[in-house]
């Protein structure tokens, strides 16, 4: 059963792909909004208090959309958060908005480790390989991780290509226990 985040998001991301909305603006909507709430109490008490009345509500969050430029159906999504009672799961409905999208766009997040620095032609070549590897665009993330000695480690999800020195030689150390 999918849980109640990721029905949100998916139901959110079916409105902008199919309206050709800038799914980019959306995401900035969803997470201004979320901002706004986590740093003002007084508007989330507001929000998610039963006793104020759904129009006071609406006309609090249309006065905050018009004056932040949000789109109206971040505003629409925003509306039926807060009537179904609903907008503790904000930050976590971007969070699996954003990462829907990703899916839809056929794009990977790809966390990569090596023993140095890695040059601009590396990166690309390291990039084309894990995008043959995967079938997706990737959106690749470098760190330095001195202790592989070379080569370097992919993480994509939780999917782990190790192609360093140390897990070469962890392998190596396991085969010649075993």
């Amino acid at each position: 059963m999918a849980s109640v985040p990721s029905t949100y998001a998916r139901a959110f991301a079916d409105v902008v792909f199919s309206a050709h909305l800038d799914a980019a603006r959306a995401v900035g909507g969803l997470r201004q909004i979320a901002t706004l709430l986590e740093q003002s109490a007084d508007l989330r008490r507001v929000w998610e208090n039963p006793a104020v009345p759904a129009e006071q509500k609406r006309k609090l969050l249309d006065a905050i959309v018009q004056r932040d430029g949000i789109d109206r159906p971040v505003r629409n999504l925003i509306a039926v958060l807060i009537d179904n009672r609903r907008l503790n799961f904000l930050p976590r409905i971007v969070e699996q908005f954003e990462k829907e999208l990703d899916r839809r766009m056929g794009l990977a997040d790809a966390q990569i480790s090596s023993a140095r620095e890695l040059g601009d032609a590396e990166k690309h070549t390291l990039e084309v390989e894990i995008a043959k590897l995967t079938g997706k665009r990737v959106r690749a993330q470098y760190g330095l991780d001195p202790s592989l000695l070379g080569g370097a480690v992919v993480r994509i999800g939780s999917t782990i290509y190790d192609g360093s020195v140390k897990g070469q030689l962890e392998r190596i150390k396991e085969a010649i226990s075993s």
